[in-house]
């Protein structure tokens, strides 16, 4: 090639060009801050390269600032109170309302983030927990269900219907519980544990019953409250004796010994025997998955007073705080439910399951993509390799109907100080140990619950 003046001055013109562009994509970079309660070193190393790549795909780099969960409450009202918000915090649904009615994040963010991406793409329960006077306080990310978790095999074996209600699960026990071969159920018993709390919750959930509503404490019926205790009573006397909570649960069933248990999916990975600290015993190869074969799950589980039934759930939001840089934040926020969605889930997927469950165009394109994400600690197998299509789609399809007590009547915090006063796990403990009568513990529910505030 002869070089000439002319290339010369089209490469320098070149040059100059590729500069002033570098400098406008420089000018027009930002960083924010991320706070993320997901502080593991694994957790967090996941998020990082998540940053990485949204920076290379935006220029806008992103700092991800690791706070410890029972500290984000009071280290986010002394940024607020300071002006020193981060743009973007990962947050757990009791934060979503509170912070939104005190100016701590930003809901009109929020709700374009969920507009943009498509409000249809996401799991009902999940959005309406979140749910603001014309739109949402945060965007989901991440949740999961409280099971049911039974074995299938046997049920199958019976002729029993799956223990998707009251009814299903009690017939279920008169035929399966044969004791101390087989206990039909483990119920939490052990009244200061927060299993025993988490557990009622949901069964008093699936029978329509809280404590609260948009006053403030609602007096418990006593017709559907009644038939919640009389349900509890069932199955714990179908339970082994003694003081039960998570620990004899996931023992029990794993050696072959219960029927049903209710339990968090973080069982999942491990009835599989991928975890040695929690293997399964009901043979002697403790990395067998020969227990997850045999295993069904409940996520919807309903009482006679409620039909329609509940699932209980833990979710997990993205909140753009009223401090951030706003267009960067949201933008970061998309691309970690879009792009960088399976990055996200990745850090634990059997106990973040997607709450958006694809797009406009691959509808599961998210839970497909879940699904086939390795779980485990000391062994590794996607979920899809472990339970069957049915299995997944009930696990992901709880999410539709998630609820908590006080959530949609805007009562959260006086139902977790409801819940955290233990008062419920004790009276329900009385009345199964003879104390009193269903009558007169709705009574004394009443009586106690109504002096918390």
């Amino acid at each position: 090639m002869t070089y000439t003046a002319t290339t010369k001055l089209g490469r320098l013109m070149m040059g100059a060009s590729m500069a002033l562009a570098l400098s406008a994509m420089a000018a027009g970079a930002d960083s924010i801050r991320f706070w993320t309660t997901e502080e593991q070193p694994e957790r967090l190393a996941k998020q990082q390269e998540m940053a990485a790549e949204f920076a290379s795909q935006s220029g806008h780099t992103v700092e991800v600032i690791p706070v410890t969960e029972k500290d984000l409450g009071t280290r986010a009202t002394a940024a607020f109170a300071a002006g020193d918000l981060p743009d973007v915090i990962y947050h757990p649904l009791q934060y979503a309302l509170p912070w939104a009615e005190a100016g701590i994040l930003d809901s009109d963010a929020a709700t374009d983030v969920v507009e943009n991406l498509g409000a249809g793409t996401f799991a009902a329960g999940a959005l309406s927990m979140a749910a603001v006077e014309g739109g949402y306080a945060s965007v989901p990310v991440d949740g999961w269900t409280q099971m049911v978790v039974y074995r299938k095999d046997l049920f199958d074996a019976a002729g029993l219907a799956a223990p998707t209600s009251y009814g299903t699960v009690v017939a279920a026990l008169g035929k399966l519980h044969n004791p101390p071969e087989m206990y039909g159920f483990v119920a939490a018993t052990k009244i200061d544990e927060g299993f025993m709390s988490q557990v009622l919750e949901h069964v008093f959930l699936a029978n329509g019953v809280s404590p609260v509503d948009a006053g403030g404490f609602k007096p418990l019926e006593e017709g559907p409250t009644t038939e919640v205790l009389e349900f509890y009573k069932a199955v714990t006397k179908a339970s082994p004796p003694g003081e039960l909570y998570w620990k004899q649960s996931r023992e029990l069933y794993f050696a072959g010994k219960a029927a049903m248990i209710i339990w968090s999916p973080f069982i999942l990975d491990e009835l599989a025997g991928l975890r040695d600290s929690a293997p399964p015993t009901i043979n002697s190869d403790p990395t067998s998955p020969e227990l997850a074969s045999k295993t069904g799950i409940v996520t919807n589980f309903s009482g006679p007073s409620n039909p329609d039934g509940a699932a209980w759930a833990d979710i997990r939001y993205f909140g753009v705080t009223s401090d951030a840089n706003t267009d960067v934040a949201m933008e970061f926020v998309e691309f970690s439910m879009d792009d960088g969605y399976m990055q996200t889930l990745s850090m634990a997927p059997e106990g973040k399951f997607p709450v958006r469950q694809g797009t406009a165009d691959a509808p599961q394109k998210f839970t497909q993509g879940w699904s086939k994400l390795d779980v485990g600690v000391d062994r590794k197998a996607p979920l899809s390799a472990l339970y069957g299509q049915e299995m997944i789609d009930e696990i992901v399809g709880g999410l539709d109907v998630a609820k908590r007590w006080g959530v949609a009547e805007g009562q959260l915090s006086l139902a977790s100080k409801i819940v955290n006063s233990q008062v419920i796990n004790r009276l329900v403990r009385e009345y199964m140990d003879g104390v009193r009568d269903a009558s007169a513990t709705v009574a004394a529910m009443n009586d106690e619950l109504s002096k918390i505030n």
